[in-house]
C-alpha cells in the first residue's frame, strides 16, 4: 500500500474519464438502457463555452463560439437529447429527480439561448424542471440580469458562481481576468433573482495567497449568506495554463521540487483547516471536505436520487451519462485545440444513437463496489455498512481490507462512528484527495495511466 499526498487528486466521480476507452461495438442506446431504473435519473447539459479560461481550469471547455458555433451546439444538443429519449422508450415511467447545466460557462449563452436549452431539456427528454431541483453554474462576468431573469424563470432552485478569490490580485495569479467590483455586483444580481440557493465557490492554495488574504474571500463571501460554500485546494494539472507557466520557469532539480511540493500541501492544509474551521464557527455544516451548507436555508435537494445507484443522462460533448453496467461519453481532452476538434466532431454528428467511449462495469462487481464506497465515505455523514451489505452481500471491510486498514492506522476514520457506520473523522475528510485515489482499482490505475493527456 502507497504513501498517498493529502492532494493526490479530486474524485468527483468514478471512474475518471482517463479510464474510458472506445467502445469497440458501439452499444445501442436502447440496449444500454433496457431493463434499467427509469424512475429517479439525473439529468445533466453540458456547455463547453467561456469567455476566459482560468489557468488551473482543465475542464472540457473552449474560450469563445466563433461562427455561430452556440447555434450549432444547440442544434446537436437536441438531436441527441431526442436520441436519448427514443432509446428510453415509451413502455416505461421515466421520471428525473434532478437536474443541473454545467460546462464550461452554461451562462455563456445568451438570454435567448439559455432559453431554448430549457426548451431542449423539457420537450425532448420530458424532464418538468419546475419541479425537481435545477442547479445552474455561471460566472460573474456571464450572470447578467437577461440571463438570470430566464433562469429564474424556468425553475432554477441553486446557482453556483465561481468566485476563486475576492482578492484581486490572487485572482490575477490563478489568471482569472475579474475584479472584486465585478463580483459583487454579480452576486447582488443573483441574489436579485430570489433564486433560493446561492453557491459560491473558492479556492485555497493560490500564489500569494496568507491566512489573512484567504479570510478576507471568506468574509467576503459570507457577507452574501450563501447558502451553500465550497472550498477548492488549488491542483496545478497538466496542460493548463498554470502548469504551462510554471513548466516555463522550471529550473528547480527533484529534491528541490520535493521540498516544494510538501511545502504546498502543508501551505494548503492550513488553509483548509482555518477555513473549514472558520465556517463551522459561522454556523456552517461540512457536508464534504468541499462543500459547507447554511443549515436552517431552504436547500431544494433530491431527496429520492442515490448518486451511487441511479442512473444519469448527459447531454452535450463533455457529460458522462451512467447506467448500471456502462458509463459512457464523449471523447476528452484538455488542450484547446483537440477540444475545438471534438466541439466540431459533435455539432456534425446526426446519429445519437450509439455509445461511443466509455467504461463497462458490472452492478455487483468489483467497480462497482469502489464506486459505491468512494461516493458514500466521501460524504461527511459516511456509509450505513447495512446499505452497502444489501446491495452486495458483504461488508466493505471484507471487500477492501487493505484500503480500509490504511485509513483506519492513519485516523481518517471515525473511531467514535458507532457499529454499522463507516465514516471519515475530520482528518479523513482533509485527506479526502488521498483516500479517493487509494480506493481506486488496479485497472483503473493503469487505463488512467496508460491514457495520453491530450
Amino acid at each position: 500500500m502507497r504513501t498517498a499526498r493529502p492532494y493526490e487528486s479530486y474524485v468527483y466521480a468514478y471512474p475518471h474519464k482517463t479510464a474510458y476507452r472506445e467502445l469497440p461495438d458501439l452499444p445501442p442506446l436502447r440496449e444500454l438502457w433496457a431493463g434499467e431504473r427509469t424512475e429517479a435519473l439525473s439529468l445533466y447539459l453540458h456547455i463547453p463555452f467561456c469567455e476566459v479560461r482560468c489557468g488551473f481550469c482543465n475542464l472540457f471547455t473552449r474560450v469563445g463560439a466563433p461562427d455561430e458555433l452556440t447555434t450549432r451546439y444547440l442544434d446537436a444538443l437536441d438531436r441527441q437529447a431526442s436520441a436519448v429519449r427514443d432509446a428510453l422508450g415509451d413502455a416505461r415511467p421515466v421520471r428525473f429527480a434532478a437536474a443541473a447545466f454545467g460546462g464550461g460557462t452554461p451562462t455563456f449563452l445568451t438570454a435567448a439561448e439559455l432559453d431554448r436549452l430549457c426548451d431542449i431539456a423539457e420537450k425532448r427528454t420530458g424532464v418538468d424542471l419546475r419541479s425537481v431541483p435545477l442547479s445552474v453554474e455561471t460566472s460573474p462576468a456571464t450572470a447578467t440580469a437577461d440571463r438570470l431573469a430566464v433562469l429564474a424563470d424556468r425553475g432554477t432552485t441553486r446557482l453556483s458562481i465561481g468566485v476563486q478569490s475576492f482578492v484581486d490580485a490572487e485572482a490575477r495569479a490563478a489568471v482569472r481576468p475579474q475584479r472584486r467590483a465585478e463580483v459583487e455586483a454579480a452576486l447582488g444580481r443573483i441574489r436579485d433573482t430570489g433564486v433560493p440557493v446561492l453557491n459560491i465557490d473558492l479556492i485555497y492554495g493560490i500564489e500569494g495567497q496568507t491566512a489573512a488574504t484567504w479570510r478576507s474571500s471568506l468574509d467576503a463571501a459570507l457577507a452574501w449568506r450563501p447558502e451553500e460554500l465550497y472550498l477548492y485546494p488549488l491542483y496545478v494539472r497538466p496542460r493548463t495554463g498554470l502548469a504551462r507557466r510554471e513548466s516555463a520557469a522550471q529550473t528547480r532539480d527533484d529534491a528541490a521540487a520535493r521540498d516544494d511540493e510538501a511545502a504546498w500541501d502543508a501551505q494548503r492544509l492550513r488553509l483548509y483547516r482555518q477555513g473549514r474551521d472558520h465556517l463551522l464557527e459561522q454556523g456552517y455544516e461540512q457536508v464534504s471536505m468541499r462543500m459547507f451548507r447554511r443549515p436552517g436555508s431552504s436547500v431544494p435537494a433530491a431527496d429520492d436520487y442515490a448518486c451511487q445507484s441511479d442512473g444519469m443522462i448527459g447531454l452535450g460533448c463533455g457529460a458522462r451519462s451512467y447506467t448500471s453496467r456502462l458509463h459512457y461519453s464523449f471523447d476528452y481532452a484538455v488542450d484547446m485545440p483537440k477540444i475545438r476538434n471534438i466541439i466540431d466532431d459533435y455539432t456534425a454528428t446526426e446519429d445519437f444513437s450509439r455509445a461511443r467511449i466509455g467504461f463497462a462495469l458490472a452492478p455487483d462487481g468489483d467497480e462497482a463496489r469502489r464506486r459505491h464506497l468512494l461516493q458514500s465515505v466521501l460524504q461527511a455523514r459516511g456509509m450505513a455498512t447495512a446499505e452497502y451489505r444489501e446491495r452486495f452481500g458483504s461488508a466493505p471491510d471484507e471487500d477492501f481490507p487493505a484500503e480500509l486498514r490504511f485509513a483506519a492506522e492513519r485516523g481518517w476514520l471515525d473511531a467514535e462512528a458507532g457499529a454499522g457506520l463507516l465514516r471519515l473523522s475530520a482528518e479523513g475528510l482533509a485527506h479526502s484527495d488521498a483516500l479517493g485515489p487509494l480506493l481506486f482499482s488496479p485497472a483503473v490505475r493503469a487505463r488512467m495511466a496508460a491514457y495520453e493527456t491530450k
